[in-house]
C-alpha cells in the first residue's frame, strides 16, 4: 500500500473515530428536561408571579373573563398565537400531571417547577369550572387573533369568552379538564391535601356534568372551536378518560364500571394518543388494573398499541423517516413522538412489573424494547437526526431560530415599549432573521418525513410549538435523566 493510500486510511480512521465519539455522546437528558418545563413559563397567560424566569414575557389578558362577569386571567397560550383553547389545554395539563405522577422522582430540583407549572393550570381550570352548570371553554375570538401578529401584552384583539351548558353542551373539552384535575389531584394528595381535595371534587362535579349533559362543543361555541381545534374523534373517549382518572383518584368502583361499561362502544383508532383521542391512553392508564386478567380488552388493546409502533412489527402502523423518526397523519409531527414515546415508557415499566411482554406475531417485544424505540425518538428530537438539528429550542448548538410564535418573534416590552399594533408586527413575522426571543424548551411540530426542516415562521405545521407537544416530554425526560 503506497505512502498517499495509507494517508487516507488515516484520515479515515480519525474520521470514524470522530464519528464514532460524537455517536457514543449522550444527550443531557436533565438540561433538556429543565428546559421543556421553562418553556411552560413562555406560554403563561395572566398576571406573571415575581419568580417568572422567562423574562422577556410580561402580564398579558388581565381582563379576561370580564365580557360574562367572571375572572378567567391565567391559563396558557396553546401555541405561537394568543388564545386560550381549553380543550388542548386540559390535556397538557392531565399530561403534565400523568409526567409527576410516574417520573416525578426522577426530577430532582425541577420537581417544584413542573408542579407550578401543573398548578398555573389547575389554578385556572378550577376558575373555568366554578359556576355549576357551565363549563368555559377557550378564551379569545380565534379568528381576530390569527388576522392579527402582536405580543400577548399588546393585544387589542377580541377576548370573547366561550361558555358550554346544558343547553349548549361540551362533553370534550368538559370531561378532558376533569381528567386534568383528577390527575392533578393525585399529584397534590402528599403536598396540599386541601388542594387536592378541591381538586378531585371538582372534578367529579365537573365529569358529572360533562356525562349528563351530552354534546361536542363543535355545535355549542362554533367557530371557537373549529377549525382550530375541532373535535373530530368524538366525545366519548374523554369520558371514559375522564372516567379513569376518577377512579384512579378516588377508587370509587362507580368510575370503574363506567370505564368498563363503555370501552367497548368507543369510536375511533386504539393506536391514536393526543389531545383530540384518547383510546391508547385510556388502555395503558388502566393496564395495571387488570393485568392479571387473560384477556381483557384493555391489555389487549395495549399490547396492540404497542405492535403498532414497532419497526420490526408485521402490523405496523406507522412509517419512519429515513433518519428514524416516527410519523403519523396529520401536522405538527412531533406531537406523535412525544405522546407516543410516553405511552410506551409507561407501559414498559407495567409490563415490567407484571414480568410480561408483548407478542406481534412471531416478534416478541420485551419491555426494554419498548424503552430502545422511545429512546430513538428522544435522541432524534434532541439532535440525533440527519440534519444535527435539535428540535428543542434552546437546547444544543443547532435549533430552530425563526419559529412560528408571537411573543418569541417580536421585540420584548423590555425593549420597544410602545404598542406594536395588529398588524405592525408582519414584518417580524416575514423577516428572515431569527427571533427576538429564545422561547427555551419549545419543541416546534418538527421535520418532514424526509428528515428536512425549513426553519421558517411561514411554515407553522412544522416551525409552531405546543404546550400539548412538552408536557408528555417532560416525563420522557425525566426518565431518561432518571438513568432507569
Amino acid at each position: 500500500m503506497g505512502g498517499k493510500s495509507m494517508m487516507n486510511m488515516a484520515a479515515l480512521m480519525v474520521l470514524l473515530g470522530v464519528t464514532a465519539v460524537t455517536a457514543a455522546m449522550s444527550n443531557d437528558y436533565g438540561d433538556a428536561l429543565t428546559k421543556s418545563i421553562l418553556f411552560f413559563e413562555g406560554q403563561r397567560s395572566g398576571k406573571l408571579p415575581a419568580n417568572q424566569r422567562m423574562n422577556w414575557r410580561k402580564d398579558s389578558a388581565l381582563r379576561d373573563g370580564s365580557d360574562i362577569g367572571m375572572n378567567m386571567v391565567g391559563g396558557y397560550y396553546d401555541a405561537g398565537d394568543n388564545v386560550k383553547f381549553h380543550f388542548p389545554m386540559a390535556f397538557t395539563t392531565t399530561l403534565l400531571a400523568w409526567s409527576i405522577l410516574e417520573f416525578g422522582d426522577s426530577m430532582g430540583a425541577d420537581l417544584e417547577h413542573a408542579l407550578e407549572a401543573l398548578r398555573w393550570g389547575t389554578d385556572y381550570f378550577l376558575k373555568a369550572t366554578s359556576k355549576p352548570g357551565m363549563v368555559v371553554a377557550q378564551v379569545g375570538d380565534p379568528i381576530s387573533d390569527h388576522i392579527c401578529w402582536e405580543r400577548p401584552e399588546d393585544m387589542d384583539t377580541l377576548r370573547t369568552t366561550y361558555v358550554v351548558n346544558q343547553t349548549h353542551p361540551g362533553s370534550e373539552v368538559s370531561a378532558e379538564i376533569a381528567a386534568a384535575l383528577a390527575a392533578s389531584s393525585i399529584v397534590f394528595n402528599n403536598k396540599d391535601r386541601k388542594y387536592s381535595m378541591v381538586l378531585r371534587l371538582r372534578a367529579a362535579q365537573v365529569f358529572e356534568f360533562a356525562n349528563n349533559y351530552q354534546g361536542s362543543y363543535n355545535a355549542s361555541i362554533g367557530r371557537g372551536a373549529c377549525t382550530f381545534y375541532c373535535d373530530f374523534n368524538g366525545y366519548h373517549d374523554e369520558l371514559v378518560w375522564g372516567a379513569a382518572w376518577l377512579y384512579k383518584a378516588t377508587q370509587d368502583p362507580k368510575f370503574w364500571v363506567y370505564v368498563v361499561r363503555n370501552i367497548a362502544t368507543l369510536g375511533g383508532s386504539i393506536f391514536d394518543f393526543g389531545w383530540d383521542s384518547k383510546q391508547s391512553g385510556i388502555n395503558i392508564l388502566v393496564s395495571p388494573t387488570v393485568m392479571k386478567s387473560p384477556g381483557s380488552i384493555f391489555i389487549t388493546n395495549a399490547d396492540k398499541f404497542v405492535c403498532s409502533l414497532l419497526p420490526e412489527s408485521p402490523i405496523k402502523s406507522v412509517t419512519y423517516s429515513p433518519g428514524g423518526l416516527m410519523f403519523k397523519p396529520g401536522g405538527s409531527n412531533l406531537q406523535h413522538a412525544t405522546t407516543l414515546s410516553f405511552l410506551l415508557i409507561v407501559y414498559s415499566r407495567y409490563l415490567q412489573a407484571a414480568r410480561r411482554s408483548v407478542h406481534c406475531g412471531s416478534v416478541v417485544a420485551t419491555p426494554s424494547r419498548l424503552i430502545e424505540v422511545a429512546k430513538t425518538q428522544v435522541d432524534y428530537i434532541l439532535g440525533s437526526n440527519p440534519l444535527g438539528m435539535s428540535y428543542m429550542v434552546g437546547y444544543g448548538p443547532k435549533f430552530p431560530e425563526r419559529i412560528h410564535h408571537r411573543g418569541s418573534s417580536l421585540p420584548s416590552t423590555n425593549i420597544v415599549h410602545k404598542h406594536i399594533g395588529c398588524h405592525d408586527g408582519n414584518g417580524y413575522l416575514t423577516t428572515n432573521k431569527p427571533n427576538q426571543n429564545v422561547l427555551v424548551g419549545a419543541i416546534v411540530g418538527g421535520p418532514d418525513n424526509n428528515d428536512q426542516f425549513p426553519d421558517t415562521r411561514l411554515n407553522a405545521s412544522q416551525s409552531e410549538p405546543t404546550t400539548y407537544l412538552n408536557a408528555p416530554f417532560v416525563g420522557v425526560l425525566a426518565y431518561f435523566k432518571g438513568g432507569k
